[in-house]
């Protein structure tokens, strides 16, 4: 507890990724009072292709 699922368009580094997952964890311990080892966090990369909001996807031009 708890498992945080993070869904971002692919591209992040893995410094942003390192640094995403300590702040999720970071505010996790805090709010939840729980341990960091307790705190598990996956990230999912999405192309833009396969994500679409207001029924258009973010890969079509503007």
């Amino acid at each position: 507890m708890p498992l945080i699922n993070v869904q971002l368009f692919e591209g992040r580094t893995l410094e942003q990724k390192r640094a995403y997952a300590k702040a999720l964890t970071d505010a996790s311990v805090q709010v939840l009072g729980c341990s960091p080892e307790a705190v598990d966090v996956i990230f999912h990369d999405v192309k833009k292709s396969d994500w679409a909001s207001g029924g258009k996807l973010w890969s079509d031009p503007e």
